[in-house]
């Protein structure tokens, strides 16, 4: 009997060893990290024209993505701006990228390829519309643009897209009624200057480092932007619900100013991806776009309005499913 009763009770004592081991197993699984590997690889950043916002705030966070990601080689590529952007990301050229929400909508609208793969990452900053004239110009309003020579962004970017939209809504056909010049910031406020341009449309943050640098040398003025001519440029409808009534406050760019605030549209920034990158190199790409924010807000002023609390809402696009996961993170 007692033999017996000794196999009985190792039996015992090996189920419950098991038993044991089933349960710590499951323990150590709920408990430890064990994800997603880190991040690793190559990806591309489409941002802008050279002196542009877009460009200067890709820079910055290119370092700090650096350090977050060291095992990420991050290659930055200039850009016309938001649509060539946006086709960029969509059709796999790049990874990441920054956009107004009007050139995402328009994208998207229209079909174009890969749309339906967008999604959003950040809702980042506001881009303002600044119609800027030699201080001494005739040019009061848009309509006045009428027979004059004026740079309206080159064809990939959205200064292009809402240019076009905002003299049609001021009664002008922007192919017969000015003569268009397709320049971008690095090169409009040089041609002001030197006399080959009446004016020059531009979408940026506050305060544009070109901007601001041309108003230190030369004496520009800032054309104010307001209703009706708002009004009417919403009733479009579409992509144009994206465009809002905004004030540029009267420190944006103060030689030009003269201590006044100048009326104008605004229209949002998103970080974009698509649904080809990885959940885990999204939601560390996000992290890090937040968490950068007063660093490089530092130099790049129009970074510092990124905002936890608004960041999530990237419409016209749905979440990543890797930024939904850091925003679930943070959540109080």
């Amino acid at each position: 009997m007692l033999p017996a009763l000794s196999r009985i009770g190792r039996r015992r004592s090996l189920r419950a060893g098991a038993a044991a081991a089933v349960v710590l197993g499951l323990l150590l699984w709920w408990l430890l990290p064990l994800g997603d590997p880190a991040p690793n690889g190559t990806l591309t950043f489409s941002t802008g024209v050279r002196s542009g916002v877009y460009q200067r705030y890709g820079e910055r966070l290119e370092g700090a993505l650096a350090k977050d990601l060291p095992e990420v080689s991050i290659r930055l590529q200039t850009s016309e701006g938001s649509q060539q952007n946006i086709a960029r990301v969509a059709t796999g050229k790049a990874d990441f990228t920054i956009a107004t929400t009007d050139a995402v909508a328009t994208y998207l609208r229209d079909r174009k390829p890969g749309a339906d793969r967008l999604r959003g990452c950040v809702r980042l900053y506001d881009d303002y519309i600044q119609l800027v004239v030699e201080r001494g110009s005739d040019i009061r309003k848009v309509a006045d643009l009428r027979g004059k020579t004026v740079a309206v962004g080159q064809p990939g970017s959205g200064v292009r897209l809402v240019a076009d939209r905002l003299m049609t809504a001021a009664g002008l056909d922007p192919v017969a009624d000015v003569t268009a010049v397709p320049a971008g910031i690095d090169t409009m406020p040089k041609l002001l200057e030197d006399g080959r341009l009446d004016a020059f449309f531009w979408s940026g943050g506050l305060p544009t480092t070109a901007v601001a640098d041309l108003s230190a040398r030369f004496s520009i003025r800032l054309v104010p932007l307001e209703d009706p001519l708002i009004r009417q440029l919403q009733a479009a409808g579409g992509s144009t619900r994206f465009y809002r009534s905004a004030v540029m406050p009267a420190d944006a760019y103060r030689d030009a100013q003269q201590g006044q605030a100048v009326p104008t549209v605004a229209v949002a920034n998103v970080l974009v991806t698509t649904d080809r990158t990885s959940a885990a190199m999204t939601e560390a790409f996000t992290r890090t776009v937040i968490d950068s924010r007063d660093r490089i807000g530092r130099e790049v002023h129009a970074a510092q309005l990124v905002d936890l609390r608004t960041a999530i809402y990237t419409d016209p696009l749905p979440l990543h499913e890797g930024a939904k996961r850091y925003y679930r993170s943070v959540k109080p």
